[in-house]
């Protein structure tokens, strides 16, 4: 379970209560994180009452039926619908995950709603990715080589090299696994964490990139790479049932056989 860190020097209210717009039926109570930097209030918690008889089955669709029907300055982000484009991260019920692909019904009794944890809030549901963006620009994440490609071809990759990408470019940069993870919480300015990790053997095991030596000594540091204690927050998080826990420990194998 994720636990949400406040903005420093608040204090959480009591907020506003909505009621359905259509009330009967199936009635599912939601508890929101509010919070504007703008207003200089303190963040609260909004009571809502969504009919899920009136409503899709995804705490996205909930969320969705509240900003068009009972507060319009609600904020959140979304994109896809689909868990792909990991717009939707946030915490649900004490863990992260994404609102498009979390049922409703999954959650027992009221639906508790909060931003990712130990991330600064732009408003609401938003949390600033700006480092976290930072973080994954710093791994140059993209195919790097010294040779020429061949004349007219692709690099090729033979079926068992492209295998070993499998549960590392499925990753959709939603952080969930970073802020639920504790040594990214303590040392978040220098740990890069699991999803930048996880981004970052996934060049590492490319078989057409050429620049290993110069990945891993960007990542040999007590902090980048090390601060990891394999705690498993990290997999037990990710929408996409990927294993930050286990690139990372194949990176630090990768840095303790080119020692030997």
């Amino acid at each position: 379970m994720a636990e949400f860190s406040l903005p420093k020097n608040s204090v959480v209210k009591k907020g506003k209560a909505h009621k359905a717009a259509q009330p009967g039926g199936r009635m599912k109570k939601f508890k929101i994180y509010r919070y504007d930097p703008d207003s200089g209030e303190n963040p609260r918690y909004d009571d809502f009452e969504i009919n899920l008889d009136e409503c899709g089955p995804m705490v996205l669709d909930a969320l969705i039926k509240m900003k068009a029907e009972q507060d319009s300055s609600l904020t959140f982000r979304r994109s896809c619908r689909e868990g792909i484009c990991g717009s939707c991260s946030m915490n649900i019920d004490g863990k992260n995950g994404l609102a498009c692909t979390t049922a409703i019904e999954d959650v027992k009794g009221e639906v508790k709603i909060t931003p990712l944890p130990a991330m600064d809030v732009i408003k609401d549901l938003v949390p600033d990715f700006t480092h976290f963006y930072a973080q994954y620009a710093s791994i140059k994440p993209w195919l790097q080589t010294v040779t020429p490609p061949p004349a007219g071809k692709e690099r090729l990759q033979s079926p068992d090299e492209r295998a070993k990408l499998d549960g590392l470019y499925e990753c959709i940069l939603c952080a969930c696994c970073s802020t639920s993870c504790p040594s990214y919480w303590w040392n978040s300015d220098k740990f890069l964490g699991p999803a930048i990790l996880l981004q970052a053997y996934r060049w590492l095991a490319d078989s057409r990139d050429e620049m290993t030596g110069e990945r891993l000594d960007s990542l040999e540091d007590p902090f980048r790479l090390y601060r990891c204690h394999t705690i498993m927050n990290c997999a037990n998080a990710c929408p996409k049932g990927l294993n930050p826990a286990k690139a990372i420990a194949e990176i630090k194998k990768m840095e303790a056989e080119r020692v030997l």
